[in-house]
Parts: C-alpha cells; sequence; structure tokens
C-alpha cells in the first residue's frame, strides 16, 4: 500500500528538500493530512536520526485519542513497531536504537514549553494538530522559539494541520492568506483518496449532505470556510493570477482610497471582462506621504502618464498633488446610493477573482467583509463603514464602469 495518497506528493518532495520551514496542511474531514504528517515525520526521523518530534494540541487530554494514535498506526503501517516503546504518562513514543523521541504535549498554557529539552539531539519536526483551536499565532511562536534552538543537522521543520473554522474571520483562515515566503500552504479533501482508504460509509455520508446541505457539506468535508451567513460578497474566488493572463487582459483599471494612519491608503489594480473581476495588484501604506506614493507606484509598480487612476473625490489636495506629480488621476463620481449601487453591482458578479499572493489585503478585506448584526447576532442590510480600503479601491477603479451599468 502506498504511504499516503498522489495529492501529498508534492508536498512530500518539497519536505524532503526542505523547501520550506512551515508547511500549513488543511483541508476537510477525512482528507488524509494527519496520515500523510505521522508518516512523513516518522520517516524523516529514520533518516535523519538526531531528530526528535514533539505534538501539540490545544488541550492536553485529547491527545491520546488522536495524533498519538495516529503515530502508532503509522508505525505499524511502516513496520517498525519492534523497535519502539511506547508511554503513556508523559504520552511518548521513543525509537530504542538512537534515542529519539516523539512527544505529545497539550499547549493550554504555551509558557509551559519553555521548560521542554531533550537529553540528546534536536527538535526536527514540531506538529501543531488541530491548530485552529490554538488562540493564534503568537501563542504558537512561543512555543516555536522553545523548541527550536541549539545546533542542528537539518532544517526543523513546523507542520500545522486544521480543518478551516467557519468564518473567514477567524485567525487561521486569515493567517493562511498571508503570503510568507518561508511557508507553504496544502489543501486536500477526501476526494483525493481511493475510496478503499475511507470507506463506503464514508462516502456515503458525505454524499447525503452534499444534498441536503451543500454549505456544510462544503466546509466538513471539503475544507471550506464558507462563511457564518453574513458575508457581503459570495463570489469571491482566491487563486494564483499569472504572468501570462495578466498580459492577456485588455482594459485594466486602477483605483486609489486615500489614507494615513491609522487607516491605509490602498492602490489597486484589476481588470473587468464578462462578468468576472480579477484583482491582480496591490500597493497598501500608511504615513506615506503623496510625493512618496507616487514615486513608489511608477519605481515598483511601473505606474505610467498613460494609466487613469481614479480615486476617492473626498481628497481634492490629493488628486491635485498627483497629477502636479505626473499622475493622470482623476476623482471618482459620487451620489446618493452610489455606494450602495456599486456593492450591488460587485456582488451581481459571476466571480471576484483575486490573487491571495498578490494582493493579500484584498483577499482578506473581501472575504472577509459582513454584514453589521443586531443585538441578537442576526445579520442585517447595513454594510460596516471599517476595514473596506482595497473594496473602496476596487469601486473607483470601476467608478465608470458600473455607473453604466445603472443607466
Amino acid at each position: 500500500m502506498k504511504a499516503w495518497s498522489e495529492n501529498f506528493n508534492a508536498l512530500s518532495l518539497d519536505i524532503d528538500r526542505e523547501g520550506h520551514s512551515e508547511y500549513w496542511l488543511k483541508g476537510g474531514r477525512g482528507s488524509g493530512k494527519s496520515v500523510f504528517l505521522a508518516r512523513k515525520i516518522l520517516l524523516g526521523m529514520m533518516a535523519h536520526p538526531k531528530a526528535s518530534a514533539i505534538v501539540y494540541r490545544r488541550v492536553g487530554n485529547t491527545l491520546r485519542q488522536s495524533v498519538y494514535e495516529e503515530f502508532v498506526k503509522a508505525i505499524d503501517a511502516l513496520h517498525i513497531r519492534p523497535w519502539c516503546t511506547f508511554r503513556l504518562s508523559p504520552l511518548e513514543i521513543r525509537f530504542r536504537p538512537t534515542g529519539q523521541r516523539i512527544m505529545f504535549r497539550g499547549a493550554d498554557d504555551p509558557a509551559k514549553s519553555k521548560s521542554i529539552t531533550l537529553a540528546q539531539g534536536y527538535f526536527g519536526y514540531i506538529w501543531f494538530e488541530e491548530a485552529a483551536e490554538f488562540s493564534g499565532m503568537d501563542d504558537l511562536r512561543v512555543i516555536m522559539a522553545s523548541a527550536i534552538r541549539g545546533e542542528t543537522e537539518q532544517r526543523p521543520l513546523t507542520f500545522l494541520s486544521y480543518n478551516p473554522p467557519l468564518s473567514a474571520r477567524s485567525w487561521i483562515n486569515a493567517e493562511a492568506l498571508v503570503p510568507v515566503p518561508d511557508r507553504l500552504v496544502h489543501h486536500s479533501d477526501y476526494r483525493s483518496l481511493p475510496r478503499a482508504w475511507i470507506g463506503e460509509n464514508f462516502i456515503q455520508a458525505a454524499e447525503a449532505l452534499r444534498e441536503t446541505n451543500e454549505r456544510a457539506y462544503r466546509h466538513m468535508y471539503l475544507g471550506e470556510p464558507v462563511g457564518t451567513g453574513g458575508q457581503v460578497f459570495e463570489n469571491v474566488v482566491l487563486r494564483e493570477v499569472t504572468d501570462g493572463e495578466i498580459s492577456g487582459f485588455g482594459q485594466t483599471y486602477a483605483g486609489l482610497d486615500w489614507g494615513w494612519y491609522p487607516d491605509p491608503l490602498h492602490f489597486v489594480r484589476c481588470a473587468y471582462a464578462n462578468g468576472r473581476l480579477t484583482i491582480y495588484d496591490e500597493y497598501r501604506t500608511v504615513r506615506t506621504p503623496n510625493r512618496d506614493v507616487f514615486n513608489h507606484l511608477t519605481a515598483k509598480k511601473g505606474l505610467t502618464r498613460a494609466e487613469e487612476v481614479i480615486a476617492d473625490s473626498a481628497e481634492q489636495k490629493s488628486i491635485s498633488d498627483m497629477r502636479a506629480f505626473g499622475m493622470r488621476c482623476v476623482g471618482a463620481t459620487k451620489g446618493p446610493g452610489s455606494v450602495r449601487a456599486s456593492m450591488k453591482w460587485l456582488q451581481g458578479l459571476s466571480e471576484i477573482v483575486i490573487d491571495p499572493a498578490r494582493c493579500p489585503a484584498a483577499a482578506r478585506e473581501f472575504i472577509e467583509y459582513e454584514y453589521e448584526r443586531d443585538r441578537d447576532g442576526h445579520p442585517v442590510d447595513t454594510l460596516p463603514d471599517r476595514d473596506n480600503h482595497a473594496i473602496d479601491a476596487v469601486r473607483y477603479a470601476l467608478n465608470r464602469v458600473w455607473l453604466r451599468a445603472g443607466e
């Protein structure tokens, strides 16, 4: 039997060559991510006889019946049980020939991890199982800083595995969108596994839920953060936008939302055709004078005098500044109901495609933007005027397009 499904092959190769230091494995129920990680860590330890592993869950008493048992099954699958010693207090698996250890700890208090030490070797692997249960990245950083120290013969690797929470506002869903050069985010779901691995009963339960409640199915089995029902934009698609796509765009549009601090200034580029909006470039900054913004856009973003930028007309002085510097900057046309009209136009598009690596701020705003709620927590038909700087920049960029659509 294969150690894991083909969906994990490229990820496995990247781990082998230590292409990244952080690996985020997200997905739905039965996706195989925990099976993959247990086996991959064991194989890595066999290749590096001084490397030990430590596995965390938010609450310690959940370890034995979850990730510990996953390692036991992986050990049996790899036929290495005769060389292993299993302890329940403290929870631990040890390789007798080398003294390597797999330690299991709860992170109820991240500061307690400061006392974790090894008599020999080093922690080559840290795994945060059900990482969404943690309070945030700060908790994880405290643990990583404590475990990853001293000399190592390999690059220590950190793994996070989790089912994405329902709400896009969850810290881990938002953090997964942040483009970190040394982080690889991998998504999987049960459909990539051989049917014999997961069983017909599992598949039938998944398909039954898909028929009766597709939203719940997408969240539970496909691992999609489908939202809490209050999101403004349900047509957002996050994916890579290639250089080839960009070069093939016809007319493109640029928008600028002014800001200083704490509100940022946000510049955006996008393309629109046949009901699909593609957001592929952005620049966000705070406390930056207009001259420096102009210099950045021309030097780093390739903005030319031929490219029109439609900006928030509320700041005529800033528009005049940009025009004096050489930008073809004009104010957006506004009027009663213009915000609502432009938002309805965006909501009615077939797709709003956003490249989260090129435009992380826009990606985060569009998927997290939700209607206000009443005192009972139910969404009401009121749009919040916060955390919407990229959204406003897009509305300005397409100002003439949605105005024509409403004529």
